[in-house]
């Protein structure tokens, strides 16, 4: 209706502080071009509130403040999420060139994204991979090209959480087990999550840590950071494969 306004909004403390988390989530959290359209939403919220909500949540930004460490898009892209969000919502395939984990290759495929979550710092992609004919994982931050393609999804894909609840299926996940001084827990906390960590329990004045991965290589160069305070229980091959990249460091070290 032509001169109608919204009445003002009235917040309590409890939703203002909660709205702005929400939007200093939203700020570190999203591509550019979905912070965007949040940004311009949370402006127009911010227009119909009441001036003493006003000052409120303007107090409030002062003292909440959401640090991240990691690049969850590519820089060079400005509407990842947005692109794959269309895409799901859509079901149109989408064309990507994607930098590999294993390798500094660019490669490019066209997928069929089931869709997105965030884990570990990182937001990932389920997709269909029409190059390799199965379901991929990918994360959004080796992305280095998107775009929206005309075509349309090849076939029906299960909801992410039914895909989510059958990942071990898809994935050769191994069991390892290994054993670590207390001490230098606090050095590892935080990245044991990227390589697959179970659970752990306290034995004497050391834990016992239980991990399911699917990567051994990257697994044993990881360990090799603490080694000195560990010992692999489980399985022997990581223990060879551990062996052989001390033997390949020790061959380019030179000793004077």
């Amino acid at each position: 209706m032509e001169g109608y306004r919204l009445p003002p909004v009235m917040f309590t403390k409890e939703e203002a502080r909660t709205f702005i988390t929400a939007e200093k989530l939203m700020e570190k959290f999203t591509d550019p071009s979905t912070k965007s359209h949040y940004q311009s939403a949370m402006f127009k919220v911010k227009a119909v509130l009441k001036s003493t909500e006003k000052d409120m949540v303007e107090d409030m930004e002062q003292h909440i403040e959401i640090r991240q460490q990691y690049t969850l898009f590519n820089p060079t892209l400005n509407n990842t999420l947005e692109i794959l969000l269309k895409s799901v919502s859509e079901k149109k395939v989408a064309k990507i060139n994607y930098l590999t984990f294993a390798s500094d290759e660019t490669t490019e495929r066209t997928i069929e994204p089931v869709g997105i979550y965030h884990e570990n710092n990182y937001w990932y992609v389920i997709a269909y991979c029409l190059l390799r004919n199965s379901y991929r994982n990918f994360r959004t931050d080796r992305i280095h090209h998107i775009e929206l393609t005309e075509k349309t999804f090849s076939q029906k894909h299960a909801s992410l959480k039914e895909y989510l609840a059958k990942v071990p299926q898809y994935e050769n996940l191994e069991t390892i087990i290994i054993k670590v001084e207390r001490h230098i827990l606090p050095y590892i906390q935080n990245q044991k999550y990227y390589y697959g960590f179970i659970s752990e329990k306290r034995q004497g004045d050391k834990i016992e840590m239980t991990f399911l991965s699917a990567y051994m290589d990257g697994f044993s160069r990881w360990f090799m950071m603490f080694a000195e305070y560990g010992e692999i229980i489980q399985p022997e091959s990581l223990t060879e494969l551990l062996k052989k990249n001390i033997c390949k460091i020790s061959s380019h070290l030179k000793i004077s």
